[in-house]
């Protein structure tokens, strides 16, 4: 079998940010040529690979996941980890197809494995889709997963609802009018309303049962002269919410609360939305079927009630495919993840794929 640590150490050794994954792309699509795919498509989204088993794209697909990017920082996210998952399912399910006598998997459906490239800003998965390879095929069922510091080596984490929050950085450009400092009262300045903004966004945590958030970020005001009363002003926060109709109320209320005082100061307001994220809204039916899959690896199956604060872009494709994504432990001793110490252990790669590869083999 192919030594799928050393893999991973490469992966690891060469970390590339969103934009810039040439090693990674070249690594997969090496180990792709060792095996026998139907349709292999490279630079997808960028430095994207997509392998397929399967020739008719008519057919029932399922398909999986791996993100590939690194951060500035290194491979401190498990993305090393997480291809090299999803390396060792190719090669598995390539020795199922090339076995005929093989009954683990159904010759009548296709499988599809996307290394996606720039999840990390969120740019990833959107250019994936507007590649449009993925809706050439007939994708009945996605999978994702993530590895969880903090959790039992193993252990499936599944969200019944949404795996991941939605969030988004916006940043409000408010414009009044400077004038000298002597004479304050000829000018506009935008001070005041940026303390009434700060306070209404703290109003916004939490909301009638349902789960949002505001975090200011970042304040913008004049410049050091003293001479100068401020006339521009930006303030940055993040939102997020659980699901993604509240992160459209939640977006509108902060938009419109911001309207309401930039136009009692006389302001004029402007808005900019940052690396916007959707929640992972995860289908019923898949994390069953990835709960079944578990059991029979087997590997622990914890279910956590409150989906994670943070954001991932495998919402996007949830917004097209019946899909789901899940977490797997990575050590309750593990630095958490974007830690300087962090690192993917090797010890994951064997049953995540082969919880994968039960997901691949599942009737549809």
């Amino acid at each position: 079998m192919t030594d799928y640590k050393a893999i991973r150490k490469a992966l690891h050794e060469h970390p590339q940010t969103a934009g810039d994954e040439q090693f990674a792309h070249d690594t997969i699509v090496r180990h792709l040529q060792g095996l026998h795919p139907d349709k292999v498509y490279t630079h997808v989204g960028g430095w994207g690979v997509i392998a397929v088993w399967g020739k008719d794209p008519t057919a029932p697909t399922i398909a999986f996941r791996a993100d590939t990017d690194a951060l500035p920082i290194g491979h401190r996210c498990g993305h090393d980890g997480h291809t090299t998952i999803l390396l060792r399912l190719a090669e598995l399910v390539d020795t199922a197809k090339l076995n005929t006598e093989h009954l683990a998997l159904n010759t009548k459906s296709n499988i599809l494995l996307l290394f996606q490239p720039a999840e990390e800003t969120g740019t990833g998965s959107q250019s994936v889709l507007e590649s449009g390879i993925l809706q050439q095929y007939n994708i009945a069922r996605f999978y994702g997963l993530h590895n969880l510091p903090g959790y039992p080596l193993g252990t499936v984490v599944l969200c019944p609802r949404t795996f991941a929050a939605a969030s988004t950085g916006v940043v409000y450009h408010l414009d009044g009018r400077e004038t000298h400092a002597s004479t304050p009262e000829l000018g506009i300045n935008p001070g005041l309303a940026i303390a009434e903004i700060i306070k209404r966004f703290n109003d916004f945590n939490g909301h009638k049962g349902e789960f949002r958030q505001s975090t200011l970020i970042c304040v913008h005001l004049g410049s050091p002269a003293f001479g100068t009363s401020a006339g521009h002003a930006e303030v940055m926060f993040t939102l997020r919410a659980f699901t993604n109709d509240e992160m459209e109320r939640l977006i509108h209320d902060a938009n419109s609360a911001v309207d309401e005082i930039a136009a009692r100061h006389k302001l004029t307001v402007s808005r900019t939305l940052v690396e916007p994220f959707r929640a992972t809204e995860n289908n019923g039916d898949c994390v069953e079927a990835i709960e079944k899959a578990a059991e029979d690896v087997p590997l622990r199956v914890r279910y956590q009630m409150e989906p994670f604060r943070w954001s991932e872009d495998f919402a996007e494709y949830l917004l097209h495919f019946k899909g789901a994504m899940f977490g797997i432990g990575s050590g309750e001793r593990q630095p958490e993840l974007h830690h300087p110490d962090y690192d993917f252990p090797d010890a994951l790669i064997e049953p995540a794929a082969q919880l994968f590869f039960r997901l691949a083999a599942e009737p549809i």
